[in-house]
């Protein structure tokens, strides 16, 4: 891995960098759209890769239940076997711990999973998860990491993540005598619950480690605390969280299931916010979704009432709207980027906020964490509503 900071903004802790991978240049900070299964549902390859993306993410444990190591190593990793040209990053399989736990029993020796499709037992361990990795082909790979759910409190918490930082060390000596190590990046993933002292002291572990990992995750639903203390000169991944929040507490990567997931029920994203295409208020609505939108569907014409017509009955409209989406979460990124390197990331977080959200009002977690890295989104307006929770804007109306 070549990684290069290129410009960073001068109020927040948001920088561009470029990272360089065995399959190319991925410039940072990035949108991972997910691929679980070595697939974007609706979307081959090729068209992913048209749309300018250049990483995206498939999952450890999925591949490793179907197809299987086998196949996988007879194509000759996940980029032969899916078609994909461009970087590669696998999670572990960690996350399944939480996700699947009615499957799973958690030893020192590793996870015991039960298969949720033929019911066989599997034993998924820090060398193991590697191994898998190593199969896949990924060129950013991840640690193996015990996963508590982020509502657990207790001594289970520090239980999880000092049994965390212990994998990690499995996962180094595993990785190193692979022979691997400079075609595939191991990441260290730092987890601790919401509790602030456990991410310190799993960051500060993780950080003496350094010399064994290429960069670090964020694991788990956290806060900023522990940003300014990662290495500066390795890329940050935070896993499954609010894109541009993240860009200004100084993380360069984040994935998640959002955009492509929400495609498949009709809902399309937007610049002033998300169109919930099932509403009958489209079933007349000529336009296309977006008309200053790059992307296959709106630039063919494709209108809202036709997306109406077909949204959640035919496939089409998940492809397009999927389509769609991505482009949408890129522009997000590309534009953090160039106002980044121009000095306006602020005012852009300004922008964005105002028309995305407007009127429904603010998460009110967003403003918060804008304002610990010296971004006021209320500064200089009033009358806006802070949404506690998530503060997601959402068309509910049926008509």
């Amino acid at each position: 891995m070549q990684f290069e900071i290129i410009a960073k903004c001068h109020t927040t802790r948001a920088r561009v960098s470029r990272m360089k991978l065995a399959h190319g240049v991925t410039m940072l900070p990035t949108f991972m759209p997910v691929a679980t299964q070595a697939a974007i549902k609706g979307l081959t390859p090729q068209q992913v890769e048209a749309l300018g993306i250049t990483l995206i993410l498939n999952n450890t444990y999925h591949l490793n239940l179907r197809p299987g190591i086998d196949v996988l190593d007879q194509a000759g990793g996940a980029h032969q076997f899916q078609g994909w040209r461009r970087n590669l990053l696998t999670d572990s399989g960690g996350f399944q711990l939480v996700s699947l736990s009615k499957f799973t029993t958690i030893t020192e020796e590793g996870a015991l999973f039960q298969s949720p499709f033929t019911g066989e037992p599997t034993m998924l361990t820090p060398e193991e998860s590697i191994s898998i990795q190593h199969s896949i082909g990924a060129d950013i790979i991840m640690q193996l990491d015990d996963v508590v759910s982020s509502l657990t409190i207790g001594p289970r918490v520090a239980e999880a993540m000092e049994r965390s930082v212990r994998w990690l060390d499995r996962c180094i000596a595993h990785h190193e005598k692979s022979g691997k190590k400079t075609t595939q990046n191991l990441f260290a993933i730092v987890q601790g619950g919401l509790d602030p002292t456990l991410r310190d002291q799993c960051l500060d572990a993780m950080i003496q480690r350094q010399d064994g990992v290429a960069g670090y995750a964020i694991g788990g639903l956290s806060g900023g605390e522990e940003k300014d203390k990662l290495p500066e000169e390795r890329p940050r991944y935070s896993m499954g969280i609010d894109l541009l929040v993240c860009v200004a507490l100084g993380v360069d990567m984040a994935d998640c299931v959002f955009p492509t997931r929400t495609a498949r029920f009709g809902v399309a994203l937007t610049h002033t916010g998300p169109i919930n295409l099932k509403l009958s208020k489209y079933g007349n609505d000529m336009s296309p979704i977006d008309s200053s939108c790059p992307c296959p569907t709106c630039t063919d014409g494709t209108s809202r009432a036709f997306l109406h017509h077909i949204v959640t009955h035919e496939t089409a409209a998940a492809h397009a709207v999927t389509l769609h989406n991505l482009v949408f979460q890129a522009q997000v990124m590309g534009r953090a980027r160039d106002t980044i390197v121009a000095g306006t990331f602020p005012d852009y977080l300004r922008s964005f906020f105002a028309s995305y959200f407007g009127e429904a009002g603010y998460p009110e977690w967003c403003v918060n964490a804008l304002r610990s890295v010296g971004v006021d989104l209320l500064e200089g307006i009033s009358n806006v509503k802070l949404i506690p929770g998530s503060g997601a804007k959402w068309e509910y109306a049926t008509s």
